[in-house]
This record gives structure tokens, C-alpha cells and sequence, in this order.
């Protein structure tokens, strides 16, 4: 899709959606200016959004749904034309689900959303005298440093996929080594693989049990639930592993001195939770 250099899109008071719209603009061509006003110039030429019933206007009647039944708004208009060429089918496919979808279902219907209202917060206050231009400049600034810091993790991410995937193939007992930290659960949850281990950030080893599958807090084997939570001193005798320091009281969550006895972690709890 060819971007132009102007935009426009509906003045007053502003949300999630036009805000988020302008900041994806922004982000696909940052030389773009974002007009607002309550008609469209008949004289136009640049893109239109949220207004004007266009294709990238939701408020006409039969404005198009998504086949899980979430109606597009603006910002999942534009990003089901971008998306992809920023970062990848895949991907946009699940940001959408994670973080689109929410925003626009928010937009129209009204259901309420922790982002969706942080945005409104720019909006002018009513016995103050700000500028709505400026507010909503203020606001579009905000979401294009959040897209840019979601985009640049999902990229980072992509980059760990061929580092996990090799650390898979070398996976023994359903426990996958890592000889660096790398963002792991893209690859991991649809494996066989049970856990995790690699380098704490502080010090010694770390190691995770899996999901089971994802946006679920189920784990495929949990950590023994008489660690969970303990104390420091008492984890090596509880646990018999000498240098077992740390297990997080739900139970996805290890550290160890060394490697060995993080790899011994994941061992007994596969052992304790064996059938």
C-alpha cells in the first residue's frame, strides 16, 4: 500500500483508535502530516481515516467484522493493510489478536480498555484551554513510541528463532539449553519440550517449565509445589540440590548456582509429576 504524504482524520475530541491510526501512519512514513476537521475536504487526495466512509472508516452500517466477530475500527483497518509488511503475516496476525483487537473493540463498543483510557486522558480538559491539535499530537507521540517499542520486541523475538530452534534439536530429556538468554516461548510451546535453562541475568541458572499452550497460565510440568515460595536456606534440603536457591511460588520459575543443578531442578520435578 502506497502511503501518502497527508492524511486526514476527524477533529474534537480523540481515541485510541484515530490516535493509534495516525501513530502507524507515522511509523510507516514519518514525513506524513495528520489534518483533522469535522468534514473532509471535498478537494482531498491524501488518505482518509475514521471518518468519511471510506475503507478506512468503521461507522458506516456494515462496516466489516472480523470472523471472530470483533468489528474492525480504524487502527485494525489500517494494520490489516500494513501489518504484515512491518513484521510479518505471522506476526501480525497474533499482534492483531493481542493488542488491535482489544483497542478497536474498545472503540466500538464502548466495553473499556487501560490503554484506550490512557489515551483519552490526553484529550483537553473542559475548563482548560489546550489546544485538541496539540493534545492529540501529544497522544499520537505517545502510541508511536509504544508500536515502536511493541514492533521492535516482536523483531527481537524473530531474530532468537533460529538460536531456540537449534537449541531444539539438541533438546535431551525434554529440556532445552540456551547459552544465552533468548525470548523462547514462539518456539518451545509447540514443541515437546518440558523446560528451559540458560544463564541468569543474576548470576548461576535459571530455568522455566513451558506453557502449556499460549495466553495460558497452565504449565506442561510445573516445579514441586513444597518449593514453591521457599526460602533460600531451606530450598537445598527441601529439594535435595545443593545449590537450588530460588523456585517462584507459581511454580515456573527456578535458580541455581550452576547449570547442573537447574538441569536437576527440571529432573525432579518431570519425576514428581510423572504419571
Amino acid at each position: 500500500m502506497q502511503i501518502p504524504d497527508t492524511a486526514f482524520t476527524h477533529g474534537g475530541s480523540f481515541h485510541a483508535d484515530d490516535v493509534f491510526s495516525a501513530a502507524l501512519l507515522k511509523l510507516c512514513r514519518p514525513d506524513i502530516r495528520i489534518l483533522r476537521g469535522f468534514t473532509v475536504p471535498p478537494d482531498f487526495e491524501g488518505l482518509v481515516f475514521d471518518i468519511g466512509g471510506g475503507r478506512f472508516d468503521h461507522h458506516a452500517k456494515n462496516s466489516p467484522v472480523r470472523p471472530n466477530g470483533v468489528p474492525y475500527a480504524a487502527f485494525g483497518l489500517l494494520w490489516r493493510e500494513l501489518g504484515a509488511g512491518l513484521i510479518g503475516p505471522a506476526d501480525a496476525r497474533r499482534f492483531d489478536e493481542s493488542f488491535v483487537q482489544p483497542l478497536d473493540e474498545d472503540d466500538n463498543t464502548g466495553r473499556g480498555n487501560q490503554l484506550a483510557t490512557v489515551i483519552a486522558a490526553y484529550n483537553p480538559r473542559w475548563d482548560g484551554d489546550e489546544k485538541p491539535d496539540d493534545c492529540f499530537a501529544e497522544a499520537v507521540a505517545l502510541a508511536v513510541e509504544i508500536l515502536s517499542h511493541k514492533f521492535e520486541t516482536i523483531r527481537s523475538v524473530q531474530r532468537a528463532a533460529d538460536e531456540v530452534n537449534e537449541a531444539l534439536k539438541n533438546m535431551k530429556r525434554r529440556i532445552v539449553r540456551l547459552s544465552r538468554f533468548a525470548p523462547w516461548k514462539q518456539q518451545l510451546i509447540p514443541s515437546k519440550a518440558r523446560f528451559v535453562v540458560y544463564p541468569s541475568p543474576r548470576g548461576g541458572w535459571a530455568a522455566q517449565a513451558v506453557p502449556a499452550s499460549f495466553g495460558s497460565p497452565a504449565l506442561k510440568t510445573p516445579f514441586p509445589l513444597h518449593w514453591a515460595g521457599a526460602p533460600e536456606d531451606d530450598l537445598p534440603g527441601l529439594s535435595g540440590i545443593a545449590t537450588l536457591r530460588f523456585c517462584h511460588a507459581g511454580r515456573f520459575l527456578i535458580t541455581a548456582g550452576n547449570e547442573e543443578d537447574a538441569i536437576a531442578a527440571c529432573e525432579a520435578a518431570m519425576e514428581q509429576n510423572r504419571p
